[in-house]
């Protein structure tokens, strides 16, 4: 267990900074463009879960934990010890990026268009993850694409997400990626946008993953728990 705590901290810290920093860069200079920006959250979410997917599942991710265990493949009591893992993972990575990029570390904080109200934000947060997690499982039940497998689809849908979605919410899909910068700058009124709106996408994504493929099998425990 103790790795696998030590896992989702590495992996949510690496989410963090990669997704937090790359959104800096993007509105404070012009070497970042907006397919670079989602190329580079797609290439960090697959290169933690080739990492470390077979030590602790690389959920690196409170929703993607909650669906998983919604989905009954992985312990209730064991959520709460990956919740922890992954904030503290997050808040590290934003503390450093602080440090980094002082007030700026905001801009690298998830928050909706100019023009979007947050209600809308949280419901694109809703869809949004709700794809991922449903990719997640169902690529997860299949056993020829168990664990390190799973991360090219995975990577594809978190980019593919940011393209259509980005102006919209910033396409977190991630509480603890999401969270952590907001509440270090002091963007404390978000923070129910892109808490509530994965949490359920990732239920909504695990309902609808039931009625296709039915009960869940040994590759999805497999692919929760890590080996």
């Amino acid at each position: 267990m103790a790795r696998k705590i030590g896992a989702e901290i590495a992996g949510t810290f690496i989410i963090t900074l990669a997704a937090t920093s790359v959104d800096v860069l993007y509105y404070t200079t012009h070497q970042v463009d907006y397919v670079s920006r989602w190329l580079a959250r797609g290439f960090a979410t697959a290169a933690v879960i080739y990492a470390f997917s077979e030590i602790s599942g690389a959920h690196v991710d409170p929703a993607i934990t909650l669906g998983f265990t919604l989905r009954g493949v992985f312990p209730a009591r064991t959520m709460v010890l990956y919740w922890i893992a992954q904030f503290a993972g997050s808040f590290a990575a934003a503390a450093l990026l602080l440090a980094a990029f002082g007030s700026n570390v905001a801009l690298g904080a998830s928050h909706p268009g100019p023009t979007i109200p947050p209600v809308e934000a949280a419901i694109a947060e809703v869809l949004l993850t709700a794809i991922v997690m449903l990719v997640i499982l169902t690529t997860a039940k299949q056993k020829a694409v168990v664990g390190r497998e799973t991360a090219l689809a995975v990577g594809f849908a978190v980019a593919a997400c940011g393209f259509f979605a980005g102006p919209i919410s910033g396409a977190s899909m991630n509480p603890a990626r999401s969270i952590a910068p907001q509440m270090l700058s002091g963007q404390f009124g978000l923070v129910w946008v892109y808490a509530a709106g994965p949490l359920l996408g990732a239920g909504l994504a695990v309902v609808i993953h039931s009625l296709l493929c039915g009960a869940p099998n040994r590759e999805e425990r497999e692919a929760a728990q890590g080996k």
